[in-house]
């Protein structure tokens, strides 16, 4: 029985251990930088927009809320 044994030792695989990145590693590091590149750029498109566009136009407040608003205030509306 201990023969048995001694000669199953020499017969062990060993397996070697592989040494690069495996795929799925890869497609994850692919993936990642992809979309930190994506947020990235949008974010620096963000800032230029901010400091080259103009600011918005505001929409023109219709008389009918300035005489509303003047009533809440408790002065009269112009023309009344």
């Amino acid at each position: 029985m201990a023969e048995k044994f001694a000669e199953s030792a020499n017969n062990v695989i060993i397996e070697e251990v592989n040494k690069g990145l495996n795929p799925g590693m890869i497609v994850l590091l692919v993936v990642a930088t992809t979309l930190l590149l994506f947020f990235v750029g949008n974010y620096a498109l963000y800032l230029y927009a901010q400091k080259t566009l103009p600011p918005k136009k505001k929409k023109p407040v219709s008389k009918k809320k300035l005489k509303r608003e003047k009533l809440k205030q408790g002065v009269s509306a112009p023309g009344e």
